[in-house]
């Protein structure tokens, strides 16, 4: 099975895969845990283009390409071999976040996003959760975090209230697929609902 966490920054995204994919391991299942940018070799280089540096570093349309190239090297060394081996895939981030990030929230460019997704990628997840939280609480969690991983939340509140509006509005757009989970209270709260939706 291969799943994937979406949100906003901030979200909880992932501390929900990390712990999805302790309990399944608990069980006894084999299970990769992985990130986009990243989750390869290749992925992980160009992951630092993506995430440090100033908001205007990269045009949208540069960012979809960067993504894309990151997201072919992770299916190629890291999915597609876990899949076909029989193992559980979770990952932090995968399309959907180009989807909304790239297509929905900075021009549209949703028709480029989706092309070079079939011609490039070519597969879902067979499940995708939504962690949903308001903007000013993932704004407020990505600040405590630090670090230097914060282009994105660098575009401020108003980035981030369409980013959720994005998500919100691709799960109505794929309901067999994706699921919103209500990402208030404590991490085992939240990761209570996760189970129970999965």
């Amino acid at each position: 099975m291969f799943i994937s966490f979406e949100g906003i920054d901030g979200s909880g995204k992932t501390t929900q895969a990390r712990l999805l994919a302790e309990a399944l391991r608990a069980e006894g299942r084999e299970v990769v845990l992985t990130r986009e940018p990243g989750g390869s070799d290749g992925a992980e280089l160009i992951r630092r283009l993506l995430v440090e540096g100033g908001a205007e570093r990269w045009s949208p349309e540069t960012e979809i390409l960067l993504f894309n190239a990151a997201r072919r090297d992770h299916l190629e060394r890291s999915i597609l071999p876990a899949l076909e081996r029989g193992a559980v895939v979770v990952t932090d981030r995968f399309a959907d976040s180009t989807r909304v990030y790239q297509g929905a929230t900075r021009g549209d460019l949703v028709d480029k996003v989706e092309s070079l997704h079939r011609l490039m990628i070519g597969i879902e997840p067979d499940r995708t959760f939504v962690i949903d939280i308001s903007p000013e609480d993932g704004l407020a969690r990505g600040a405590a975090r630090g670090g230097t991983e914060d282009r994105f939340e660098s575009m401020g509140l108003g980035f981030q209230e369409k980013l959720r509006a994005g998500f919100l509005s691709l799960a109505d757009a794929h309901p067999k697929r994706v699921r919103v989970i209500d990402g208030s209270g404590s991490a085992d709260e939240v990761a209570a609902r996760v189970r129970a939706a999965l």
